[in-house]
């Protein structure tokens, strides 16, 4: 059996697909259009929203690849790894993306071994070349250069793709397709580890990556006490904070808020950006927020190059009159 089709690693929480599922089928149509071949998508997980497989279709998938037991309702290693290396096994694809999430930073590397074949983390592009390799294409060096990686004899190609770096396909409830339900023998199913319980973080304000509005600062801010603003900001207009390595790394804020390559690719409805630069690591984390609001008081940064809107200015000055405006609307002045 040849290796055929192109396959998406969907992701679930609770039994509802999250958002990356969806952006990860856009690249994957991309591939399999020009491959001539079947876009799956494969889903792991317990109680699965029926309308969500759906929608997976609706969303460019020609086939929805479902293992359902009651181990794979959370994720944990050996059982995610067990069933997708299986069913890599079974169907032999010739493409798998994954999103470069916990989940596919952890299962992606694991199953490449297993099955005997290359991974590229965190692609920024995916193509097809003229002899039906995929080109991976990631940053390299600090992201000062692009690497462009093959994987020209093992199969399947397997990459990982940074989540939220492109908006979904437009639905489309014409498409039709098929949703498979796969049997699993159940030692596949065993875990050395064990699920105890789960405890969300909530000393910092929201989860970037699924954030709709952002505020972010950066070393510009000068102090932590005046990264503080950063803060009240975004409590004031219910968004997540965001910082630069720099920020991240004086302490301000915590690993999970840092954006750019070294951190989180977010994809916002409204991006508030103070004191940082503009470099281009900075930039490549922020490409596809739709709007972009820069101050900063150099008037040569490089953020207003991709900034919809500038503010040439001092931070110190322009944060507070921010934050009055905000408490005056809050208050319904």
């Amino acid at each position: 059996m040849s290796y055929k089709n192109v396959w998406t690693l969907s992701e679930q929480e609770q039994g509802k697909l999250k958002e990356v599922s969806f952006e990860l089928l856009k690249r994957g149509r991309a591939l399999a259009d020009k491959r001539k071949v079947e876009l799956v998508a494969i889903v792991l997980g317990h109680n699965l929203d029926k309308d969500d497989l759906q929608k997976l279709i609706y969303f460019g998938a020609d086939k929805v690849l479902v293992v359902d037991a009651p181990e794979l309702e959370y994720f944990l290693t050996d059982p995610y790894v067990n069933v997708v290396t299986k069913l890599i096994e079974n169907h032999k694809p010739e493409i798998l993306i994954a999103s470069a999430t916990t989940t596919g930073r952890t299962v992606a590397p694991a199953v490449a071994i297993k099955v005997n074949t290359g991974l590229t983390a965190d692609c920024t592009g995916l193509d097809i070349d003229d002899e039906g390799h995929l080109i991976q294409t990631r940053p390299a060096i600090g992201g000062n250069i692009l690497a462009t990686i093959k994987t020209p004899i093992h199969r399947p190609q397997m990459a990982s793709v940074r989540p939220h770096s492109n908006q979904p396909l437009d639905i489309d409830k014409s498409r039709t397709g098929e949703i498979v339900y796969e049997e699993i023998d159940k030692e596949l199913l065993k875990s050395r580890i064990k699920r105890i319980e789960f405890h969300e973080n909530e000393e910092e304000t929201g989860n970037i990556q699924d954030a709709e509005v952002i505020i972010a600062g950066g070393k510009g801010c000068k102090t932590e006490e005046k990264f503080k603003m950063i803060k009240e900001i975004a409590t004031l207009m219910h968004g997540a904070v965001g910082g630069s390595r720099e920020a991240v790394d004086l302490g301000w804020i915590s690993y999970p808020h840092q954006i750019g390559l070294s951190g989180q690719t977010v994809s916002p409805h409204f991006y508030l950006v103070a004191g940082v630069s503009g470099a281009v690591q900075h930039l490549a984390g922020i490409k596809t927020a739709e709007n972009i609001v820069a101050i900063n008081n150099d008037s040569e940064a490089q953020i207003f190059q991709v900034a919809d809107f500038g503010i040439q200015g001092d931070l110190n000055d322009i944060l507070p009159v921010i934050i009055n405006k905000l408490k005056e609307r809050k208050e319904g002045k």
